[in-house]
């Protein structure tokens, strides 16, 4: 492999970011942008398309590691974008690259270089695009990924912890009219969290959200599952 390039599995905690992140993950992780592409109806095309997130990140140097990067998994050597066969193949190596997105399963991969991380949403399937690969500068994404571990809180109106669920998590919103709605939420920074996906999601401040439900007589709580993983994650932050 050239220079300083690297490829494993990617990590559960990573996988969300195969997706397209909301304007703000993308100023907070460093989202460069994301290349799209398929393989073609006999499997062994190659058709892609760039879409730009943070323009101002894509300088020459990253132009360059990209072409890099791309020309690699395309080689014999690796093989992992050569093609719907090399694709599927090189997956097989890998059991821990597998989980189930969107649809289908899929294979996630992440490739470091010196300067910039790529992760790879990977899917051989006739049909549909098969492969998307998103750019960030990785000092970024992993000290982003790294804070998020510690969860999203939410507090009362009074600022109160209430509880935390983790990155990716949901909660349960019930309305003054009982009704119920499961929101999935992700973590930006210490005070703020997104609700929903992708470029759907809503920002709040997480005093500005507690007080909007005590406003309109709702109530919220984690989803019953995610309060075990929350509470298995902090257990491994004890122990380190």
């Amino acid at each position: 492999m050239e220079g300083d390039m690297s490829i494993r599995p990617a990590t559960p905690e990573e996988w969300k970011y195969a997706y397209t992140p909301s304007s703000q993950i993308q100023e907070q992780t460093g989202c460069i942008g994301h290349l799209r592409g398929d393989f073609g109806s006999m499997g062994n095309s190659f058709y892609t398309t760039w879409t730009d997130h943070m323009e101002k990140w894509k300088t020459d140097v990253f132009k360059k590691e990209l072409d890099q990067v791309i020309n690699y998994l395309r080689s014999d050597e690796c093989g992992l974008l050569a093609g719907k066969k090399g694709m599927a193949g090189y997956a097989t190596i890998f059991p821990d690259c597998m989980f189930f997105g969107d649809y289908c399963t899929q294979y996630g991969f992440r490739v470091d270089t010196n300067k910039y991380v790529f992760l790879l949403r990977c899917n051989p399937m006739k049909g549909d695009y098969n492969f998307y690969c998103y750019c960030y500068e990785s000092q970024r994404l992993d000290r982003h990924i790294e804070r998020a571990k510690e969860g999203i809180l939410f507090v009362d109106a009074q600022q109160r912890e209430k509880f935390r669920i983790p990155d990716g998590g949901k909660i349960v919103i019930t309305t003054a009219w009982r009704e119920k709605s499961e929101n999935t939420c992700c973590y930006i920074d210490d005070c703020h969290f997104g609700m929903g996906i992708g470029m759907d999601e809503k920002v709040f401040h997480i005093n500005q959200f507690a007080e909007q439900m005590q406003k309109n007589g709702a109530t919220y709580e984690p989803k019953s599952e995610e309060m075990q993983i929350q509470k298995a994650q902090d257990q491994k932050h004890k122990e380190r």
